[in-house]
């Protein structure tokens, strides 16, 4: 019995040596395995940190870049109103040079009409006057509308009166203009007042 007993004793030690050695191994298993989970959270918080990092610096270029192209928006926004207001206070002066000599003319005209006895020559000097008046505005865009024998058009001429038409074909057409229409560039700027026959 001696020998039984010693048998499983030897048994029953070596069963608790393999139980303490898969222990200890499973021990070793699971210490390993939180070590590599703390390695991998490192890991990945400092992952975390450092993309983290990024961003705030990509923010941090996102906002600089907006508020340049916003200062430079603004700026250019206040050249260009400037540039307008300039541009408002002198937008005549052409116009106004070309008609400097016509009135430097009716200057003249006014003082040779104290002088004048015959009334020819001033009649010719006022015509001259117009012509070139006239030349300077056509120069610049300004065109004569014709309406005296044209259908009468809502969209050109502004009717005053109606008055029976002498002819027929006169029904519904310009007779006579009281004052005259004008176009700029091709754009009416003043309404040819008209009678219209009936």
């Amino acid at each position: 019995m001696k020998f039984n007993d010693m048998l499983k004793k030897k048994k029953k030690e070596n069963t608790d040596t393999q139980d303490m050695n898969t222990a200890e191994q499973e021990n070793l298993n699971e210490n390993g395995q939180e070590q590599a989970q703390t390695e991998t959270t490192e890991a990945t918080t400092a992952e975390v940190v450092s993309a983290e990092d990024k961003l705030k610096e990509e923010l941090a270029q996102a906002n600089d870049k907006y508020l340049r192209l916003y200062a430079e928006f603004d700026n250019f926004r206040r050249r260009t109103i400037k540039e307008r207001a300039e541009a408002r206070e002198t937008e005549g002066k052409e116009l106004l040079v070309a008609l400097l000599p016509v009135l430097d003319d009716f200057e003249r005209a006014q003082r040779s009409m104290e002088n004048a006895v015959d009334v020819a020559p001033v009649k010719e000097g006022v015509t001259l006057i117009q012509n070139k008046l006239k030349n300077i505005l056509v120069q610049k865009g300004l065109k004569e509308m014709t309406a005296i024998g044209e259908p009468f058009d809502a969209d050109l001429h502004e009717a005053i009166t109606n008055i029976p038409a002498p002819t027929d074909d006169l029904k519904g057409k310009v007779i006579d203009e009281m004052e005259k229409g004008y176009y700029l560039k091709d754009r009416v700027i003043r309404f040819a007042k008209v009678i219209v026959g009936a």
